[in-house]
């Protein structure tokens, strides 16, 4: 087998020309009729039983050209790729140029290669220092968060639905009269005003009592994913079931008990602070990487060769396919969901893409040219870290060459990117710090709102006990 390389017009490409002698060619056809000689039936012959010659004879000789050309190439490109030591980066264009029983194979194919980066000044890039500050509204919010978590649900029975009350409801949607397909569902628990329903549903809800039966009016919006519901009216038949009040429980030192290892509220609420203060250092230090890497990919110059571009909005792809996939919905479903093909897609997402080539291209040509290195046992300590999250052996994955590059190549690009960030001049953002004022205000900021939200539930309450009695004397005449 040769090659050889030459450059074509175009920046960062190649044309390779390979010739594969005609033995290696012919060998290939040989193996491609073993593996398929059991599917050929040829009058005279069992199945299975007719010999090359006469399966050629009765079919022509080309019928294993296209898979003995797929049986040889492959390792023969990929050696090729290896000896010449190309850095390929796109898939390759192949033409064949001969091909025939007892002929050599010749064939070219066009290929990007990786392209230079010229560098801008990374070294000693200015950045920008955000400072958050933990404050009492933030441990107070996450206790909130842990009291809902925690919260027990009430059946309601003497009053109507309102707002922030799970209701157990029937329902069945119908557009000029006829059912449509999802539009029917049982004891279908819904949280009035989670606005998970179409615009005005819930709304009408709130004020049904337990039994009571409503047509729901409501319009579907224009851009609804179904566009034959898109923009029409629709009618729901719903029945209450059943009314549930969420009971959220006393913040005190019982609940820090239930809740974590503590003994006490204080101690909760310290642990909070320091965990809140630890997610606050990740926060700033994951900001400085995205500022430093967008200026030092801001400042480098690259030609991206429109095969990266391509593979990479391949990647895009099989990743939303496999999201998608753990929500039991299919790539052609999600686009036939949104209105959009697959050309839209690539073409939306094509700057994206062009984006994340040009940032791992800088960050490659910044740990080469800052002569950083990766050490043997911090790629031991990855494996690790990943044999022991998944419940794999070392040796096993280890012996994986593909986990391996890639396991390395995120360590040379956290290096990169750490490099970076320790070599920036950081300065902090004005005006940003929180402080004992600004919390004071919100304090008293959210005392105001919790008086209010209390006048307005007492008005409420107020208001549904004369609705009642009205309704009695209308009972009772």
């Amino acid at each position: 087998m040769s090659v050889k390389v030459e450059k074509t017009e175009n920046k960062n490409e190649l044309k390779l020309e390979f010739t594969v002698e005609a033995k290696i060619f012919d060998e290939g056809i040989k193996k491609v009729f073993t593996k398929n000689a059991k599917y050929f039936n040829i009058p005279g012959f069992r199945k299975g039983k007719a010999p090359m010659n006469i399966v050629e004879k009765f079919y022509g000789d080309e019928i294993f050209y296209e898979d003995a050309f797929n049986e040889v190439v492959p390792e023969v490109y990929e050696n090729a790729i290896k000896e010449e030591k190309l850095d390929v980066v796109s898939k390759p264009d192949i033409q064949v140029t001969q091909i025939g029983k007892g002929k050599d194979l010749i064939f070219t194919a066009v290929v990007q290669t990786k392209p230079e980066v010229k560098l801008g000044k990374y070294k000693g890039i200015e950045l920008e220092k955000s400072e958050y500050t933990v404050t009492d509204e933030s441990i107070e919010h996450e206790l909130n968060q842990m009291a809902e978590r925690n919260a027990r649900m009430v059946t309601v029975t003497d009053r109507p639905a309102k707002k922030c009350d799970t209701v157990v409801i029937d329902f069945v949607g119908t557009v000029d009269g006829v059912a449509f397909e999802g539009g029917k569902a049982e004891n279908h628990e819904l949280e009035l005003g989670s606005g998970s329903f179409i615009p005005g549903f819930e709304d009408q809800v709130i004020g049904m009592k337990t039994e009571d039966k409503k047509d729901v009016k409501v319009k579907f919006p224009e851009d609804y994913f179904s566009k034959e519901l898109a923009g029409k009216d629709a009618v729901f038949a719903v029945t209450v079931h059943e009314i549930k009040n969420k009971e959220l429980p006393k913040l005190d030192d019982e609940f820090a008990k239930d809740v974590s290892e503590f003994d006490s509220l204080k101690e909760l609420k310290a642990d909070i602070k320091a965990k809140q203060e630890k997610d606050n250092e990740l926060r700033i230090k994951s900001e400085l990487e995205e500022a430093a890497v967008k200026k030092a990919t801001d400042l480098a110059e690259v030609d991206i060769p429109s095969g990266m571009i391509e593979v990479e909005l391949d990647n895009m792809v099989e990743d939303m396919n496999r999201r998608l996939s753990y929500q039991g919905v299919t790539f052609e479903q999600y686009l036939k969901m949104v209105g959009k093909t697959m050309a839209d897609f690539r073409k939306e997402n094509e700057e994206s893409a062009k984006s994340s080539v040009k940032m791992r291209l800088v960050l490659e040509a910044i740990y080469k040219d800052a002569k950083l290195e990766v050490e043997e046992k911090e790629v031991d300590e990855k494996v690790k870290e990943l044999a022991n999250a998944y419940g794999r052996k070392e040796d096993e994955l280890k012996a994986n060459e593909e986990l391996m590059k890639n396991i390395k190549n995120s360590i040379e690009t956290e290096k990169a990117v750490n490099y970076l960030v320790e070599n920036a001049k950081i300065a902090k953002k004005a005006g940003e710090k929180k402080t004992e004022k600004t919390t004071k205000t919100a304090k008293a900021s959210k005392t105001e709102k919790k008086d209010k939200s209390e006048k307005e539930d007492k008005k409420e309450e107020k208001t549904t006990k004369t609705e009642k009695k009205t309704t009695e004397k209308k009972s009772s005449k």
